[in-house]
C-alpha cells in the first residue's frame, strides 16, 4: 500500500486513529490474518454482552477497507479482509502521528516536557530508547 503523502511535511500520511469497534475489528483480523465478515462477527459476539449483526461489521469492515487499513479480496460471494499494516505498524505510525500533531500544537513546550520525561529515566531504558529511535 503506498501512503497519500503529507502537503505539510512531505511523508506518508499516517493511518488514522480507530474508533472502539473499529479496534475490535482489525485486532479480530490480525488474530486471524485474513478474515470474513462472518469469522470476525462469530469471534466478536462469543464474548459480547450484545451480539451485533452482521451488517454492522460489513460496515465497520468495509469502512477499514476504505480507510487503508484492511484489504478486501473477494472469493464467490464472501469477502475475506487481510491488514495492510501489522499491530506493530499501525502502533508506530500512530505513535509517530500523535507526537508529531502534539509538537505541532504546542511546539518548544512539548519538547521540552518530553525531553523532561527522558532525563528521569534511568540510563539503560534511556540508552534502549535512543537505540530504537536510532533504527527507524
Amino acid at each position: 500500500m503506498t501512503a497519500p503523502i503529507s502537503s505539510t511535511h512531505g511523508r506518508p500520511l499516517p493511518p488514522p486513529a480507530l474508533h472502539a469497534l473499529e479496534t475490535e475489528v482489525i485486532e479480530a483480523v490480525w488474530e486471524r490474518g485474513e478474515a470474513s465478515v462472518r469469522e470476525v462477527m462469530d469471534a466478536l459476539n462469543a464474548g459480547a454482552e450484545k451480539e451485533r449483526a452482521y451488517t454492522t461489521y460489513m460496515t465497520i469492515m468495509a469502512r477499514l477497507d476504505s480507510k487503508g487499513l484492511l484489504e478486501r479480496r473477494r472469493e464467490g460471494k464472501t469477502d475475506f479482509y487481510a491488514p495492510r499494516y501489522t499491530r506493530e505498524q499501525y502502533a508506530d505510525l500512530r505513535a509517530g502521528a500523535e507526537v508529531e500533531s502534539i509538537i505541532d500544537q504546542f511546539g518548544e513546550l512539548a519538547l521540552a516536557h518530553i525531553a523532561r520525561q527522558l532525563a528521569e529515566l534511568d540510563p539503560k531504558h534511556r540508552r534502549a530508547l535512543q537505540r530504537l529511535a536510532r533504527a527507524r
